[in-house]
């Protein structure tokens, strides 16, 4: 990385709390941006000097400290639309003297719609079909632009469903809510949290300007075989499964854009070019590790 020590989260909660841990164990300074005082409470004793900011406040954003940092940029989009205006206000106010070094963006494997289980490599073309996939892509081509424009080093991370301690769906299934059946469940992909944060640290390292990674651990199953493995590690009871069109009828439109798209997410340049070792590359692995520290 460059001689700069300085490393500023945008976004700093669970994933951005891991990277930082990271960073400061290598020795660097980190600051990470949260919305609220309860958020900022979370990261004493991390290592990580919090910082309060409205990322719809453009005098907020200015006095950030972006100048030469090493950003990661893990804020959501606002909810509704198709564009990110905190992404935006970012651009518009971290530029020229301001601009940082080096961005590294977390995006969604959303942006690459339903490939209808086909594998997919970063050199897929977006098809977003929701409108939060669509804000993603609109923050995407928003920062490569911006990045090249300010000589900023922007590689975007094109993330697949994160799992890890504190993010595993147990309410949900001791609730009884029901699952797609087998045969129905489209295949998706996960990546552990910790890993997350290693591939995180070594984009900022290895990563070129414009670099696009899928960041998954190589092992796609579907939806309903994720949460059928959670349910028989903890103990509870097989959710009834139910066809597609009744789940039409009992889940919510985002649950089932989210049970729908189906595709299976290449990893190779991730682990090619960014040398990770994945701590959790199967599920069989990674979930008693996440169940045991929540």
């Amino acid at each position: 990385m460059e001689n700069d020590k300085d490393a500023l989260i945008i976004g700093c909660g669970d994933i951005g709390r891991r990277v930082g841990r990271l960073l400061s164990a290598a020795g660097r300074k980190v600051a990470g941006v949260v919305f609220g005082e309860e958020s900022a409470a979370m990261l004493a004793g991390t290592g990580i000097r919090p910082l309060v900011a409205d990322l719809n406040d453009l005098e907020e954003l200015r006095d950030l400290p972006t100048s030469g940092a090493l950003v990661f940029y893990f804020a959501p989009p606002p909810g509704g639309g198709i564009t990110d205006p905190k992404v935006r206000n970012f651009c518009a106010v971290a530029s020229g003297g301001r601009a940082p070094r080096r961005l590294v963006y977390i995006s969604t494997s959303g942006v690459y719609g339903d490939c209808g289980g086909a594998v997919v490599s970063e050199e897929t073309p977006v098809n977003p079909q929701t409108s939060r996939a669509k804000r993603r892509v609109d923050a995407e081509q928003t920062l490569l632009l911006w990045g090249a424009e300010q000589g900023v080093a922007v590689i975007i991370l094109r993330v697949t469903g994160i799992y890890g301690p504190g993010r595993i769906p147990v309410s949900r299934l001791a609730d009884g809510h029901p699952l797609l059946r087998l045969e129905e469940s489209a295949t998706t992909n996960r990546i552990h949290a910790d890993d997350l944060a290693q591939v995180c640290v070594a984009a900022a390292e290895k990563g070129e300007a414009g670099e696009i990674f899928n960041v998954s651990d190589g092992h796609p199953s579907t939806m309903t075989e994720y949460f059928l493995a959670v349910a028989e590690r903890v103990g509870l009871p097989r959710p009834p499964l139910v066809s597609l069109e009744e789940a039409r009828r009992v889940m919510t439109p985002l649950m089932i854009s989210y049970l729908t798209e189906s595709r299976r997410m290449d990893n190779t340049r991730m682990l090619k070019r960014l040398g990770v070792k994945l701590r959790y590359p199967t599920l069989a692995e990674g979930l008693p590790a996440s169940l045991a520290g929540s």
